[in-house]
């Protein structure tokens, strides 16, 4: 895949304090746990009720920065955090993957691989990296092309946000090294958009809430009032806008934290300080 050359036009003054990296794409799985089957189509919402909690979204993501952290088999930590996590929502052919004794990537396009990438936008200093081990790591069960390019097209977004690209910059290289089509604003997406676990029918929508946000909460809630796969929807919009507006808000962080339990939460802090400072 050949790099697009950016001009960074878009210089942004931001604090941003250490520790905050993937949290975003957790704030959004747990915000919409909620709304996974039960969608509204609003932006007006409390943001954390109290049903909320982390889904296999947050677990998978967690397993992998996990194994960018310690270098264990990722096809190992998913197969463990599974087994720590088994109700957490996976679908039926993650199921049936973890519990073989020698699991295969089953040619998926759904948007599962793309739900859990966003430590590689963090963990890796140039896009070349980035768009390779995305692949790698999505391929151990999500090896479909679009499976794929969703995993890519997701930590691409995340590392050009970090890196200071402006949203016309993430937008013209997701389109032009990944054909997907983001010219329709979310109020023109909404009232049609349906409940969708394709790759192809999340990620799009998911960076455009981004696209069509102003900070990381109301790129939340925009996600959130699209509908669809709620939950995954918002924890890849949440790990592009963290990245984007330099952090999450201190109350929404801190409110993660409550949730996810002690060893998700000390594997969160732990690559958050390894791969949160600037570079």
């Amino acid at each position: 895949m050949k790099l697009l050359v950016i001009v960074y036009a878009d210089i942004r003054m931001l604090v941003v304090e250490k520790g905050d990296d993937m949290i975003g794409a957790l704030a959004g799985d747990i915000i919409g746990s909620v709304y996974e089957w039960d969608n509204i189509k609003t932006k007006d919402f409390i943001l954390f009720s109290d049903n909320c909690t982390f889904t296999d979204d947050s677990v998978l993501t967690i397993a992998l920065a996990d194994s960018i952290l310690t270098g264990t088999s990722y096809v190992e930590n998913l197969k463990q955090f599974y087994f720590w996590y088994p109700e957490r929502g996976s679908g039926g052919n993650f199921h049936e993957w973890a519990q073989s004794p020698n699991p295969k990537p089953y040619n998926s396009w759904g948007n599962g691989a793309a739900m859990r990438i966003s430590p590689v936008g963090y963990a890796y200093d140039n896009l070349d990296e980035v768009l390779r081990r995305a692949e790698e790591f999505t391929g151990v069960t999500h090896d479909h092309p679009e499976g794929i390019k969703g995993g890519q097209a997701t930590a691409a977004a995340i590392f050009l946000a970090r890196e200071g690209a402006s949203k016309a910059e993430i937008r013209d290289y997701i389109e032009t090294e990944f054909q997907y089509d983001l010219s329709m604003h979310v109020d023109d997406i909404r009232p049609s958009y349906e409940f969708d676990v394709s790759s192809q029918g999340t990620v799009p929508q998911a960076i455009r809430a981004f696209l069509d946000s102003n900070d990381f909460e109301d790129a939340v809630r925009t996600a959130i009032s699209l509908g669809g796969d709620s939950d995954t929807l918002t924890c890849i919009t949440g790990g592009i806008a963290q990245a984007f507006y330099g952090g999450v808000p201190e109350p929404i962080s801190n409110k993660v934290y409550d949730i996810l339990d002690d060893r998700l939460a000390e594997i969160t802090r732990e690559f958050m300080q390894k791969y949160c400072e600037a570079k």
